[in-house]
C-alpha cells in the first residue's frame, strides 16, 4: 500500500464534523487529512475534539467551556480587547472566533488557517517525541501514523453518516409485522398491540397476568410452572425452553419486546431514510479508542441482518478480523511464545496445546487474562497462562497496576489513557476506595489491548478506503473488528483482494518485527445475514 502519510493532497482542519461534513455534502472526498481534534484526543487523552479543546490540551491550558455557541460571562474573561485576536490573553482561543468570527474577511480566514497550521506542527513534534515501540530505524514514528489513521477515521465517520447502510424495506417490514405486529396508527393501537404480545405469554402460565417487564414478577411467574431461578437472564432460561412452552413463549416475547422498543416502527421511521438507507451519528474514538455509532448500527440484532441488503447489482463484501485482541496482545506485549501461536489460523489451538488444555479452556484463559477475570474456571486457567506466556501476562499486570495507582498509560499507537484521574477520584473517596482502584485496574488491563486493536482496525479501514478510490465501493459499516463494503457485483473480487492486502500492509508497519500474523474472514454476500 501507499504509506498513510504519503497520501495527497492532505487537508488540515480543526474538526471533521465541521469541515468534512461540508465537503462530503458537496460530493468532495479528500484522499487524506489531518484532523486536529481527533489527533488531540489521541495525543492528550481528552474526550472532546472541538478546536477549543484541542488548542487548550496542546498548550497545557484548563479545559475550556463547551463550545455550544451560547454567550455567557466566560466570553468576557480573558478576551483580547479591541484587536479581537483569535487567541485570548489567557491563552485560550477566542470564543467569538470559535463561533465564526474568522469568516468575516479574508485576513481573518488566513489568521485562522495559520493558527491551525501552527497547531498541526506542534502536534507533529509532540507525536514524534513519543517512544516508538517498534524500534524500526528510519521509519515514520508509529504515533504519527496512528494520528493519520485517527484523522482518516474521523473523516470516514462523516462519510458513513452520509452514505448510510442499505436496508431492504420489504424484508424489514415483513419481519416487524411477524414479530411485533402491524405498524400502529395511533397510541391506542400501539397499546393494544403491546397487550396482544403480552397475552401470548400470559396464556402459557396459570394465574393472573403480571407485568412482564418486571424481573421480580417474572421470577414469580416462573415459579407457577415449577421453575426456580436466581434471576431471569436469557442464558439461564434457554435450557428450559425446549421442554417448556411457557419459557419458550417468554423468550420469544423478549425478542419481540426488544425489537418493538428499540428497532421497531418508530426506529425505522426515524433512522431509515426515504432512500432506504439506515443512518446514525458516528464517533471516531470513545473510551480506549473504538468507533461508535447511534441508531442501533452497532447493536443490530441478528434477526434484522437479512434486511441489510443492497439493491440489485450490488453486494456486500464483509471482512471480520479473526481473534484480533489475542493477536494484538501478542504483538504489543512482545511475547514470542504467543506470537508463535498467532501464526495459526485459529490461535487458540496452539495456545491450548501449550497450556495442556482443550480449546475452550484456552479461550477462557486468554480472554480472562485480557479482561482481568480471576474467578471460576478462569482462575485456574490463568495460572497456566502465567507459566506459558509470562511476558504477555507481565505486560497486562503492569497496565493493571498503573490503573490501580492512577498512572497514565499510552497504547501501542500512542493514545494517552488518562488514568491519573484516578488520583483525584481516590482523594475524593478518602484515598481508600479499593473498588474504584480495582475498576481502573481492570479498565487499564483491557484498554491497552482493546485500544491498540482499535488503532490497527482504523489503520486497516483507512487503507481500504484509500484503495477504493476509482470504483463504486464504499465502506458502509465499521463494527469493532468487522468491515462491510458495499460495491458493484463486478468489483467484488478486487475488493476481496484489497481487504486482505490492506490488512497485511497495515499490520506490517503497525507491529513491525513482532512476528504476529493477522487474519480475516472475507466473504461476498447479498445480505449481512449471509456472512458466516
Amino acid at each position: 500500500m501507499a504509506q498513510l502519510e504519503s497520501l495527497a493532497p492532505r487537508w488540515i482542519w480543526w474538526s471533521a464534523r465541521e469541515t468534512a461534513g461540508y465537503l462530503v455534502s458537496r460530493a468532495v472526498r479528500p484522499r487524506a487529512c489531518w484532523d486536529l481534534g481527533a489527533v488531540a484526543r489521541l495525543l492528550h487523552g481528552i474526550t472532546r475534539d472541538d478546536a477549543a479543546a484541542a488548542w487548550a490540551a496542546q498548550h497545557g491550558l484548563p479545559d475550556p467551556p463547551d463550545a455550544d455557541g451560547s454567550l455567557n460571562l466566560l466570553d468576557l474573561v480573558g478576551e483580547s480587547g479591541d484587536d479581537n485576536a483569535p487567541v485570548r490573553s489567557d491563552g485560550q482561543l477566542s470564543r467569538d472566533w470559535l463561533r465564526g468570527r474568522w469568516r468575516n474577511d479574508n485576513d481573518s480566514v488566513a489568521q485562522w488557517a495559520v493558527l491551525a497550521l501552527s497547531l498541526y506542527r506542534e502536534q507533529d513534534i509532540a507525536l514524534r517525541s513519543l517512544p516508538d515501540p517498534r524500534r524500526v530505524a528510519g521509519a515514520t514514528p508509529l504515533a504519527v501514523l496512528s494520528a493519520t489513521s485517527e484523522s482518516m477515521a474521523a473523516l470516514l465517520c462523516i462519510e458513513l453518516e452520509s452514505d448510510g447502510l442499505a436496508i431492504d424495506r420489504g424484508i424489514l417490514e415483513a419481519y416487524l409485522v411477524a414479530t411485533i405486529g402491524e405498524r400502529p396508527v395511533s397510541e391506542a393501537d400501539e397499546i393494544s398491540t403491546r397487550r396482544t404480545r403480552d397475552q401470548r405469554v400470559w396464556d402459557k402460565f396459570p394465574g393472573d397476568p403480571i407485568d412482564l417487564r418486571n424481573p421480580a414478577n417474572v421470577r414469580d411467574l416462573l415459579l407457577r410452572v415449577g421453575i426456580d431461578v436466581p434471576d431471569t437472564r436469557a442464558w439461564r432460561l434457554e435450557p428450559y425452553a425446549a421442554d417448556s412452552p411457557a419459557v419458550a413463549a417468554l423468550l420469544a416475547w423478549r425478542t419481540a419486546e426488544r425489537i418493538a422498543t428499540t428497532y421497531g416502527w418508530s426506529w425505522s421511521a426515524r433512522d431509515i431514510g426515504s432512500d432506504d438507507r439506515l443512518r446514525g451519528v458516528w464517533g471516531a474514538s470513545e473510551g480506549a479508542g473504538r468507533m461508535t455509532a447511534s441508531a442501533g448500527l452497532h447493536n443490530l440484532p441478528a434477526e434484522l441482518r437479512p434486511a441489510v441488503r443492497p439493491r440489485m447489482g450490488r453486494v456486500l463484501v464483509r471482512a471480520d478480523l479473526g481473534q484480533i485482541e489475542p493477536r494484538v496482545l501478542a504483538a504489543v506485549s512482545g511475547d514470542t511464545a504467543l506470537a508463535t501461536a498467532a501464526q495459526a489460523d485459529d490461535m487458540y489451538a496452539p495456545v491450548a496445546q501449550a497450556l495442556g488444555s482443550d480449546r475452550a479452556t484456552a479461550k477462557i484463559a486468554v480472554l480472562a487474562a485480557m479482561y482481568g477475570q480471576t474467578s471460576g474456571p478462569a482462575g485456574e486457567a490463568l495460572k497456566d497462562m502465567d507459566r506459558t506466556f509470562a511476558v504477555a501476562m507481565a505486560f497486562l499486570r503492569r497496565a493493571e497496576e498503573c490503573g490501580r495507582r492512577g498512572v497514565d498509560l499510552r497504547t501501542h499507537g500512542g493514545r494517552l489513557l488518562r488514568l491519573s484521574q484516578l488520583a483525584s477520584a481516590l482523594a475524593d473517596a478518602g484515598g481508600s476506595d479499593s473498588a474504584v482502584a480495582h475498576g481502573y485496574g481492570r479498565f487499564a488491563r483491557n484498554a491497552v489491548v482493546q485500544g491498540a486493536a482499535a488503532e490497527l482496525f482504523k489503520a486497516w479501514a483507512a487503507t481500504v478506503r484509500a484503495g477504493l478510490v476509482g470504483n463504486s465501493g464504499r465502506i458502509v459499516l465499521c463494527l469493532h473488528d468487522e468491515l462491510l463494503v458495499e460495491c458493484a457485483d463486478s468489483e467484488s473480487a478486487g475488493i476481496v483482494a484489497l481487504l486482505e492486502s490492506a490488512l497485511q500492509s497495515s499490520a506490517a508497519w503497525w507491529c513491525a518485527g513482532s512476528g504476529v500474523r493477522f487474519v480475516a474472514d472475507i466473504s461476498v454476500v447479498q445480505s449481512w445475514a449471509d456472512a458466516k
